[in-house]
Formats: structure tokens, sequence, C-alpha cells
């Protein structure tokens, strides 16, 4: 089993959405053979708190303009780690010190990378896609 195709797009959607906040480090995570309540994570990172609460509601926006709608959320008060649940779709958008100590990319590697336009969120660090 793969993720769904509306799984995928939404993926996609949310990393462009989160690239265009400035979002850094993106990495999109196939976990349907894994975890049975969802499809597919996005994990990605941004520089301080107000950063990740910026790209966590151009997330929810423009998912929402997709027709996903948020089933909870974890996380936005404090701005460090953002947990968005679109059901198909965990976005996780981290504060970078907690992306490398939590090293989610590290927990889920054994599972298949969702391809992701090229040139979003550029940047990137020894723990993320190219470090597994």
């Amino acid at each position: 089993m793969t993720a769904s195709d509306s799984a995928s797009h939404r993926t996609v959607l949310a990393a462009t959405a989160a690239s265009d906040k400035l979002a850094t480090d993106l990495v999109a995570l196939d976990v349907s053979e894994h975890i049975a309540l969802t499809d597919a994570f996005l994990i990605c990172s941004g520089r301080n708190e107000r950063m990740v609460q910026a790209i966590a509601d151009e997330v929810e926006e423009r998912l929402g303009e997709d027709g996903a709608k948020r089933i909870r959320q974890e996380g936005r008060a404090e701005g460090r780690w953002i947990l968005l649940d679109f059901g198909d779709v965990v976005v996780h958008v981290f504060h970078e010190e907690e992306r490398l100590y939590y090293q989610l990319e590290r927990l889920w590697r054994d599972c298949p990378v969702i391809s992701l336009p090229p040139g979003l969120g550029v940047e990137s660090d020894p723990g993320t896609q190219e470090g597994l």
C-alpha cells in the first residue's frame, strides 16, 4: 500500500505553502505502510517561533482552500513544534533546534520519500533528507 493520490497531492500542496513562507529542509514521507491513521508526513523547519507559526498558518490556509479539514493541532501556542493533522496528511513544522533534537526523519527512515518539486526549502542540514 502507498499514500493515496489525494494525500500525495496535499503533501505537495502543503510543502509549497511551507516553502512560500521560507520553510527549510522539507522532507515528505509515505508512512502508509507503518501507520493506519495517516498516509504521509511532511516535515519542515522554521528559524524562529514566529516563522514556525507563519508556516503552519499558510499550510492550514492552503489545505483548507483545497477542501482539507484540520482534525487536530498541537503546539501552536509555543511555536517550537506545531503538528497539523489533516487525516491523510500530518504536517510537522519544527523550530530548527527541536528538529535536530527529535530527528523524526531518522525515526521514519524506512519509509519511502515522496518527491517534492525541485527548489522547495532548498537549504539542508546533515540531519535531514540527505542524511537518511
